[in-house]
């Protein structure tokens, strides 16, 4: 299974970006998939997370600025960044629950997409 994330870049405050994560492989169905961040020198957190019927939960400091959504017959997960600040600088992690059939799952995790936000 592969986890491909993509979207990071430099970004200005207040600016906006969307990140994409695309799982392929030997891929019974996906069910929750989330995105973390992991700034320097701070553990990783979970940003959001969506699950396969589309409910969806936020770190308290994202609500009302991030929005995750998901495309199910594409294996692939959002996240669309508003009102960025610059703590929000961080490299973004995407991962997924992947099952392979009905006894057998994990999780898989991305490589990670630097977000930096500054002017």
């Amino acid at each position: 299974v592969q986890v491909v994330e993509s979207g990071g870049g430099l970004v200005q405050p207040g600016g906006s970006l969307r990140l994409s994560c695309a799982v392929s492989g030997d891929i019974f169905r996906v069910a929750n998939m989330a995105w973390h961040r992991q700034a320097p020198g701070k553990e990783r957190e979970l940003v959001a997370i969506v699950t396969s019927g589309g409910t969806a939960k936020y770190e308290d400091s994202v609500k009302g600025r991030f929005t995750i959504s998901r495309d199910n017959a594409k294996n692939t997960v959002y996240l669309e960044m508003y009102s960025l600040k610059p703590e929000d600088t961080a490299v973004y992690y995407c991962n997924a629950d992947v099952w392979h059939s009905f006894y057998t799952e994990r999780v898989y995790w991305g490589q990670g997409t630097q977000v930096t936000v500054s002017s």
